[in-house]
């Protein structure tokens, strides 16, 4: 018997989503729950706050975003665009006041909803394809490619939740 809450990957399998690349579903499904329980109800000053020094919330949901974008892009064997170059300049230097909690819940839904499209039509057969990333072209693995962006992304979504508790004073 279960009680209360389950994590994505005890709720069985995604739709459509190739077995092996089950867990990154579920961790992006799990990202997406915390930053939609966490960023809607915070003020844009909280969204740019910047306790002692840390990064903004502004700037975990941003960089959470084009990161799983641009890695994804990398998995797919292609380039960055001008735009996704642009982007990344951007999250570097964005003002965090310009943002609500609801409307960057909306992005990053979309975000981890356009990487489960790609989870759902990549091939298990391409996961092991050697991948370029970046000017350098550094060789990686479709999955590898997958599978970091996964964490990178989790990564970044459990400091936006730190940083939401620390600014409403919250343990």
């Amino acid at each position: 018997m279960t009680t209360g809450f389950q994590p994505a990957w005890l709720r069985g399998p995604v739709d459509g989503i190739p077995a092996l690349l089950q867990p990154v579903a579920h961790a992006l499904i799990d990202a997406d729950e915390d930053v939609r329980k966490f960023l809607p109800p915070l003020a844009p000053e909280e969204i740019a706050a910047r306790p002692m020094g840390a990064a903004s919330i502004a700037y975990h949901v941003k960089h959470a975003m084009g990161s799983l974008d641009r890695l994804f892009t990398y998995a797919r064997g292609e380039s960055l665009s001008d735009a996704q170059m642009s982007a990344l300049a951007a999250e570097k230097k964005l003002d965090g006041l310009s943002f609500t909690g609801p409307q960057l819940a909306d992005e990053f839904t979309a975000a981890v909803q356009r990487a489960h499209a790609q989870l759902r039509a990549t091939r298990e057969s391409d996961l092991v394809a050697v991948r370029s990333v970046g000017r350098a072209r550094l060789p990686a693995t479709t999955i590898g490619l997958l599978v970091h962006a996964a964490e990178h992304t989790a990564r970044h979504v459990g400091q936006l939740v730190t940083t939401a508790k620390i600014v409403r004073g919250q343990s």
